[in-house]
């Protein structure tokens, strides 16, 4: 029995690399299914990448094997698979891209490290492990090998983790830091609904949005069309993240300025 592949990367179309990395997996799994689930994160975005993965995880079936592939020190990371507790398997580089998702799913059970000549393709490229190590691994757990045989295991407590710094609440103020911006500009912040309960602004039904280089006040809303053009709004994402957004065609991270890891405080509306 063959398993469907979900592929993410910060690779983009410009060149080969997402398709030569589905030309090695069909060479080598052809009843595979490969699913681009992401080729626009952020070029070596590893916190990006990494929270999208792990907010799109309980929309991938159980046996999909998951390749990622956002690797900075490409050649210098260690490249790996991991099963997690509840029987995920995520191929990747060892620098904090899986780290999320496995602990999404149950934590670490058992990590190896992709060191098999009978896996990788030589010879390997030392800056193109995802055609050469990391697809050819994901491609031969699709088509049914064993998890052993892609190298020596590994202690997972010797992973590298990756953690989403948690916002400061206090009554009535969330400190919180720009997660993410997309390509329309609203503005992802590491904070979730239960921080608003938490600073007793879940009943306000406007917020104000204060930044370095600008600020704002923004409605409570639930989508982009309960937003008059240009107005702005605070609602919660499709992956549960708070978000400042503003009514189309208008900006939100060009309006305050914004950038990834930016720090922005929501309050009570200020009279």
């Amino acid at each position: 029995m063959t398993h469907p592949i979900a592929f993410l990367s910060d690779f983009g179309y410009r060149n080969e690399w997402v398709g030569i990395c589905h030309v090695v997996i069909n060479k080598i799994a052809p009843e595979s299914q490969v699913m681009d689930l992401s080729h626009g994160v952020p070029p070596l975005d590893v916190r990006a990448g990494a929270l999208l993965l792990s907010d799109s995880l309980p929309y991938l079936r159980q046996e999909t094997i998951v390749l990622a592939v956002i690797d900075p020190s490409v050649g210098r990371d260690r490249d790996i698979a991991v099963r997690t507790g509840d029987g995920r398997i995520f191929v990747g580089p060892d620098n904090g891209l899986l780290a999320p998702a496995w602990r999404a799913a149950e934590g670490v059970a058992d990590v190896v490290s992709i060191t098999s000549s009978e896996i990788m393709l030589e010879p390997v490229s030392p800056s193109f492990h995802a055609r050469d190590v990391l697809a050819p691994a994901a491609a031969h757990l699709a088509a049914g090998a064993s998890f052993s045989k892609l190298g020596e295991p590994l202690e997972p407590q010797t992973l590298v983790d990756l953690r989403v710094p948690e916002p400061s609440v206090e009554p009535g103020k969330i400190a919180c830091e720009v997660l993410d911006l997309n390509r329309f500009g609203n503005v992802q912040l590491n904070a979730r609904n239960s921080h608003l309960a938490e600073a007793g602004l879940d009943q306000a039904e406007r917020i104000s949005v204060d930044a370095h280089s600008g600020n704002a006040v923004a409605r409570r809303v639930s989508t982009y069309a309960d937003l008059a053009d240009g107005e702005w709004g605070l609602m919660v994402d499709p992956r549960g993240w708070l978000s400042i957004i503003r009514g189309n065609p208008a900006n939100a991270a060009a309006g305050l300025g914004v950038g990834n890891d930016d720090l922005i405080w929501l309050s009570r509306e200020r009279n």
